[in-house]
């Protein structure tokens, strides 16, 4: 089972926010993480990777993630230091692609109640999400015991390769 929380400020993002605006084309250029991790974000805040820090949170608006399938987006998530995204919906491939890759997603419909810069914690294992700024609490449907193995593993890849050697 994952760790119980995730902790961190959140930074608040709109509707539509596309695989594109996540990690642009222009940088797919190679699949380091660590490099791609410095773009992240770019074309919609130039500044989110020198503003956030390891462990903070992109709270966004409905379908997050839409657009190409590129695995990249999640990988570069990830690697910036995104501990999670909250959205009222996800990109059907995203929502795969983020589980595949370790980076924890949550649907949850109040997210636009959440305001930049507040300070979240996430109950992954109860499905809670609680604004420690505003004191409220938010309920999601926690994820499944077998996408948790995903995560804690730090994606499908590792997953597999723990499978493998009877982990």
């Amino acid at each position: 089972m994952q760790k119980a929380n995730i902790d961190g400020k959140v930074w608040r993002f709109g509707k539509d926010i596309d695989t594109d605006l996540i990690i642009a084309a222009r940088y797919l250029n190679t699949s380091i993480p660590e490099e791609l991790a410095k773009h992240v974000m770019g074309d919609a805040d130039p500044e989110f990777v020198k503003k956030m820090s390891r462990g903070d949170v992109i709270v966004a608006g409905e379908n997050f993630g839409c657009g190409s399938s590129r695995e990249h987006a999640p990988i570069a998530l990830k690697a910036a230091g995104v501990a999670a995204v909250i959205a009222p919906t996800f990109a059907r491939i995203f929502y795969r692609n983020a589980f595949n890759m370790g980076l924890p997603i949550f649907e949850l419909s109040e997210s636009a109640e959440i305001a930049e810069g507040d300070e979240i914690s996430v109950d992954m294992n109860n499905g809670t999400i609680t604004n420690k700024t505003s004191g409220k609490v938010y309920n999601f449907i926690p994820i499944p015991s077998f996408m948790q193995e995903l995560i804690d593993a730090g994606g499908l890849m590792n997953y597999a390769q723990n499978e493998i050697k009877g982990k």
